[in-house]
């Protein structure tokens, strides 16, 4: 694998991993690369994606921000997708990411994929969707708390209610990295 080829997969890694427009500055930053050799690299990726009618993915950009997501031609699909998603119940891993929410809110996403060891992102697009947690602007970043509509469909009247709320807040706070 030639140097071009590892710097577009480092790329590919780093804008699935944010799963959010990402300026360009952050990526060449980010994987030590020159500004317009990381243009030059996502623009051969994105042309890659294009022409490749066995990728369901792209780029699109923005006001040199950057992020890879579903062809707009497989749109149906994913809105099919989304549809399944909300008549389900919700998954263990959107049940925990909740709780999570619910004990520590406000709580910005870098601490709650610190506690899950995992990207978040979709789980939480998710869950707004639903109605269920609310993204605040905090100066440059997000803040996640849950809605009236949770706590009326939990059948509380706040998170205090929830069970054993100050043992579970304390144990969640050892990890919360906002706190730092």
């Amino acid at each position: 694998m030639n140097t071009d080829s590892k710097n577009i997969a480092k790329i590919e890694a780093f804008l699935f991993q944010h799963g959010k427009p990402v300026e360009i500055k952050k990526i060449s930053n980010t994987l030590n690369l020159e500004k317009e050799k990381c243009l030059e690299l996502i623009k051969k990726y994105q042309e890659d994606l294009e022409k490749n009618e066995e990728r369901g993915l792209t780029i699109i950009e923005k006001n040199n921000k950057f992020q890879l997501t579903t062809k707009p031609e497989l749109g149906e699909i994913i809105e099919k997708i989304t549809k399944e998603e909300f008549t389900e119940e919700l998954s263990s891993a959107s049940l925990e990411t909740l709780a999570i929410i619910a004990y520590l809110e406000p709580i910005r996403k870098t601490t709650i994929d610190f506690i899950r060891g995992v990207n978040s992102s979709y789980i939480l697009r998710n869950l707004i969707l639903r109605g269920l947690i609310s993204k605040e602007k905090d100066g440059h970043t997000y803040n996640y708390q849950i809605t009236f509509d949770c706590l009326k469909h939990l059948g509380i009247k706040s998170t205090k209610e929830l069970p054993e709320f100050e043992k579970y807040k304390n144990i969640l706070e050892e990890y919360n990295t906002d706190n730092i």
